[in-house]
Parts: C-alpha cells; sequence; structure tokens
C-alpha cells in the first residue's frame, strides 16, 4: 500500500470513486444530490491534479489499484475579522466500498495531515453530511470535532 499525488492517469479511476461518494449522497439527500453523475468532470480533475493549491493523495493497493483518494483545498485566510491562518480543506476523502474496513482512510487521513503540517496549515477543516452518519463516526473517531453547525429550511 503506497500514497502518492495523483496524476492524470488515475482520473478514470477517481471518477469510479466520486460515483461511489455521490451515490451515498443522492440516496440520503435526494432532494439535492442527482444520482448518477460526479461532483467533478474529467477536465475539472486534470486541472485540480496540477494545481498545488488542489493536491489530490491516492492510495494504491499492493497491485497498484488505487482504492481511494484525498481532495483537498490549500486556503490562505486573510479576512478583516479573522487572525490571518491557512487552512487545509478536505473535500473529499473515499475508499472503494470493497476496500472498507482496511484502514485506508485512516491512512489517507494521516498522510493529508502531515501534509497539511508540512505546508504550515494552522488547522484541517472538512464538511460532512448529516445523511452520512458512517462518515460522521469516521472523521471523529480520527479526533476531529465539530466547528460550526449549517442549518436549513427547505421551501
Amino acid at each position: 500500500m503506497s500514497i502518492r499525488r495523483a496524476e492524470n492517469r488515475d482520473i478514470g479511476r477517481l471518477i469510479d470513486l466520486l460515483h461511489q461518494v455521490l451515490e451515498v449522497h443522492a440516496s440520503g439527500r435526494g432532494d439535492l444530490f442527482q444520482s448518477g453523475n460526479t461532483k467533478y468532470s474529467e477536465t475539472e480533475l486534470s486541472s485540480m491534479i496540477t494545481d498545488e493549491n488542489t493536491p489530490i493523495f491516492v492510495l494504491e493497493d499492493e497491485t497498484g489499484t488505487v482504492q481511494g483518494y484525498a481532495m483537498c483545498q490549500i486556503e490562505d485566510l486573510n479576512n478583516s475579522n479573522m487572525v490571518k491562518h491557512r487552512n487545509f480543506y478536505i473535500d473529499d476523502i473515499c475508499v472503494d466500498e470493497a476496500c472498507r474496513r482496511k484502514h485506508y482512510g485512516n491512512r489517507l487521513y494521516a498522510f493529508a495531515k502531515e501534509y497539511a503540517r508540512s505546508i504550515g496549515a494552522y488547522h484541517i477543516t472538512l464538511s460532512v453530511w448529516n445523511c452520512n452518519p458512517g462518515a460522521e463516526a469516521f472523521y471523529e473517531s480520527l479526533g476531529m470535532k465539530p466547528m460550526k453547525t449549517v442549518m436549513e429550511e427547505i421551501l
């Protein structure tokens, strides 16, 4: 098992995994997520792969097959009402559903955390949908805590 930066040759597999993530969200919030789509297109992924501010890390198993990813964003925040700091935002972590419970997600998170430290990030943030309690429990098991709550009223 190894973790590395994504390359263009990984895009097809990233699309496959993005479909898995979307289906989890579509089953929990079909009013917001359209089944059969992905969050990013091949073109968008290609652009992200070459952008230093949107690193994508992939986890390969012993056969060299990508079994998971962590899509990240580096944000330098300098708002007038906040202390200037660097945020390392995890946009998405996914492990292939056939490979779950092998601690691949833990390894991806640990790798991303070390990378965030190496670039001087103050903290790691991410969003998790309430319709995905498994993800909430996973992130809490890593030591993450809620930072803020987004509320909604469906009209």
